[in-house]
């Protein structure tokens, strides 16, 4: 029996070529909205903060072992490489307390959330990574039924998605713009936690939506860390030079407590219901 021509839509090769990527594209658009309306998601909480940070717990156990390892160690030569681990072990260390914070934030945003009686539903959403992505899927998935989105994207360098992750709402893009888009579209409210490169992406092209009104909707936004944001970025010296507008420097609140983040979050949410 002879075979026809395989149908375009079945053609792999095809479809992976550049002449396609318009339908690559238009896939990371319809699916994603197609599982969202099925699941009915439609207002989001988004993290961002680095994918390097670890728990206080983790960053104890690993200072003391590299600690263990130096004392024990002979060789001058290794001297060098362990030294360098543990440099990095102690900035992580330094992060850890907001990776807890991170993880408890968004448990109280879930379960605040879980037990109002609003019409909107508000789900944490991170870009499903580890780190301060993993925190908040974390603190969404202790309280119970409670579900969180993971926005992943495929890099060479980096694990799939967190387990926290709430399977049926899990993604993972190709396209670094359609990820931004889900991102934005479905926010209501962000979090960015302490974070690298990606992270003030994140923040700048956010500021940058708002500030020329390209983003009209209320998006109540906590920079959370006030000695890592300070140290870092210093945004009022924009203000100094004169490319940034007073007005501008309302479009975030700066906070280094869970109380006061999750008390500004959900006061401005439930006072943007009602406008």
């Amino acid at each position: 029996m002879t075979t026809g021509p395989q149908k375009a839509y079945k053609n792999l090769p095809f479809l992976n070529s550049p002449g396609a990527r318009h339908i690559r594209i238009l896939c990371e658009y319809e699916e994603p909205r197609q599982r969202f309306v099925e699941k009915k998601v439609r207002d989001t909480i988004v993290f961002f903060g680095s994918a390097r940070s670890r728990s206080t717990a983790f960053c104890k156990d690993e200072l003391a072992h590299l600690e263990r390892e130096l004392a024990r160690n002979t060789d001058a030569s290794a001297d060098a490489g362990l030294n360098q681990r543990l440099k990095a072990a102690r900035a992580r260390a330094k992060m850890a307390r907001y990776y807890d914070d991170t993880v408890e934030l968004a448990r109280r945003l879930t379960e605040w959330d879980m037990n109002r009686k609003g019409a909107k539903r508000y789900y944490v959403c991170t870009g499903g990574g580890p780190g301060m992505m993993e925190a908040a899927n974390k603190g969404a998935a202790m309280v119970e039924g409670g579900r969180s989105v993971g926005l992943g994207i495929s890099l060479p360098f980096e694990e799939k998605l967190n387990p926290y992750v709430t399977p049926e709402l899990g993604f993972e893009f190709h396209y670094f713009f359609m990820r931004k888009y889900w991102f934005l579209y479905l926010a209501k409210a962000m979090v960015l936690c302490p974070g690298g490169f990606g992270t003030m992406d994140e923040l700048f092209e956010m500021l940058t939506l708002r500030q020329t009104g390209k983003i009209k909707k209320p998006l109540p936004t906590v920079l959370y860390g006030t000695d890592y944001w300070d140290a870092v970025l210093n945004i009022d010296a924009m203000l100094e030079w004169g490319t940034i507008s007073e007005k501008d420097l309302q479009l975030f609140h700066r906070s280094d407590n869970v109380e006061d983040a999750f008390l500004f979050l959900t006061n401005a949410i439930e006072a943007n219901e009602l406008e």
